[in-house]
């Protein structure tokens, strides 16, 4: 036997006892920077996650710009969850201490590395993300309003502000739908059906329903986008006096406003969420879980499998708006044929 041929055997014996491969023997991938692997996180991300995590990112690459992504130890992205934290919490928004942002950082960083770990980037064992804890999630301080309190949002929405048809609009279609703010600017002039008494909202999750509305509302609506220049189907219905399609600039130029001239509502940090809440557990004190889960359009299914048999009727939905407003849906009546089957 050769010496060359000797050599090659013991080689091939070392190679595998050390359990090493030929491709483990080849030139690595060179390791992306944070700020050359953003962009494709951003461009692999969903809609709904690019919204959350975005400004994150961005923000990453730029305190990370030339840091190769295993470079970062979980040292560098807790402080940069804590710079969040005291920029956030500098904002004259800010009502939870920037809490809420540190937790949106830290799910961010997390959401950044496990696609580096898909992409086979980062061994699982090295990520630094899945090491720095999520702040815990404090309790929310939303509570249904109380009858006085109602009253005095609309004494300041009705007497303030450049546009008050709008905002006592967007009033009324929080408080009759228990929509979301992302719903409510979603709304196209398709979505709205007249004749049903229905509005088709688009909201977290994907989800989509049609919800009861008045007729009052319906009418109003249809009103507010004809004079305002809606024609088109896929045109925003909700729409500023120029015509042009809100923005969640009108939310907070409103909120704003009902904060300063209420210095109840400033401290709690009252929005428009808390009117969802107030209808929500209006409907549930008065209608049950069931009806308050289809009402608020919850589709999760935390709570075990019984959750999957309780399920609120459209029809009661219709029915607990009639007594909510004072005014019939046209399918309230179909609820009482509903009980009567049961």
């Amino acid at each position: 036997m050769s010496a060359d041929h000797l050599r090659a055997v013991l080689v091939r014996q070392l190679v595998a006892e050390l359990g090493v491969r030929a491709s483990d023997l080849e030139s690595p991938t060179p390791m992306p920077t944070v700020d050359q692997y953003v962009p494709r996180v951003i461009d692999a991300a969903s809609v709904g996650c690019l919204k959350a995590y975005g400004a994150h990112w961005k923000r990453a690459a730029i305190r990370f710009a030339g840091w190769a992504l295993d470079d970062l130890a979980p040292s560098d992205i807790l402080a940069l969850q804590r710079y969040v934290v005291r920029v956030a919490a500098a904002s004259p928004r800010a009502s939870r201490g920037g809490r809420t942002a540190g937790q949106a950082c830290v799910r961010a960083m997390r959401a950044l590395y496990r696609l580096a770990e898909d992409d086979g980037l980062i061994r699982r064992v090295d990520n630094p993300a899945a090491k720095v804890s999520i702040p815990r999630r404090l309790p929310s301080p939303r509570r249904a309003l109380l009858t006085h309190e109602l009253a005095a949002i609309h004494q300041v929405v009705q007497t303030t502000g450049n546009d008050v048809p709008l905002d006592s609009l967007l009033i009324r279609l929080h408080m009759e739908t228990a929509c979301r703010r992302g719903g409510a600017l979603g709304l196209q002039l398709r979505d709205l059906d007249t004749q049903s008494c229905a509005v088709r909202l688009r909201e977290k999750g994907g989800t989509v329903r049609w919800q009861p509305i008045t007729p009052t509302l319906a009418a109003a609506l249809a009103e507010h986008a004809g004079v305002r220049g809606a024609s088109e189907p896929t045109d925003a219905l909700l729409r500023n006096k120029c015509g042009g399609s809100l923005s969640g600039r009108r939310y907070d130029l409103l909120w704003g406003r009902v904060r300063r001239a209420l210095p109840w509502a400033g401290k709690l940090g009252v929005s428009m969420h808390w009117l969802r809440h107030t209808t929500v557990t209006w409907v549930e004190r008065n209608y049950g879980y069931a009806v308050a889960r289809a009402y608020a359009g919850h589709t999760d299914a935390y709570g075990g499998s019984t959750l999957t048999y309780i399920k609120g009727h459209p029809v009661e939905v219709a029915a607990a708006l009639s007594v909510l407003t004072g005014e019939m849906h046209p399918f309230a009546h179909q609820a009482q044929v509903l009980g009567s089957r049961g």
